[in-house]
């Protein structure tokens, strides 16, 4: 598929782990994680608060499941629906992932640009649009809201081209717990197992 994003120099020469483990999933920040708690999960692989947003700001290309989300659109607080949901948006989430629906049925975290990759994730987040919990909170917290203002080339911020930003930060994420001696190997063939 065609996102018409952007293309950047990948670190060459790297080593493969040998293992591959699911727990290594719990090193990444969840859906209803504090941006305090994120920017902490950040920093301790050496990335800082424009990495999370920037990274974060993949969610362009990308779906959830019911299941991650629609907490928020019934019983969230007293009853209603997450109050950092545009009202006018929570009808379309609501028939997506109707109540006791099909919890694995895909959305996508962009809605209106979903297969490209362009700065609409974050125009959708300054309008209440935000899927995921966690992406929302990008807009409410007064410490990250910046850089999605920038992000947009909102006026009285320095704007910020997302494309190189999110290259910058792959690079950098790249970078992070690269494998060396006999706990890695240099693969010269690479295959799925189904």
């Amino acid at each position: 598929m065609q996102t018409k994003g952007i293309n950047w120099k990948v670190p060459t020469g790297r080593r493969d782990g040998k293992v591959s483990l699911q727990s290594d999933a719990a090193k990444l920040p969840g859906f209803t994680d504090s941006i305090e708690s994120q920017k902490q999960q950040f920093a301790r692989f050496g990335l800082n608060t424009q990495d999370l947003v920037t990274l974060v700001g993949g969610h362009t290309i990308g779906t959830a499941a019911c299941l991650v989300f629609n907490y928020r659109l019934n019983n969230f607080t007293n009853g209603g629906p997450d109050p950092t949901i545009n009202p006018s948006f929570l009808p379309q989430l609501r028939s997506l992932c109707p109540q006791n629906g099909n919890n694995f049925r895909r959305v996508d975290l962009d809605t209106g640009s979903a297969n490209k990759f362009d700065t609409s994730f974050f125009t959708n987040l300054k309008n209440g649009r935000g899927v995921l919990e966690s992406d929302q909170k990008l807009w409410t917290d007064a410490s990250t809201r910046t850089f999605v203002q920038q992000f947009l080339g909102e006026k009285g911020v320095r704007k910020l081209n997302f494309g190189k930003e999110f290259a910058k930060s792959m690079v950098k994420m790249s970078n992070i717990g690269v494998k060396t001696g006999s706990n890695s190997e240099i693969r010269r063939v690479c295959s799925a197992i189904n």
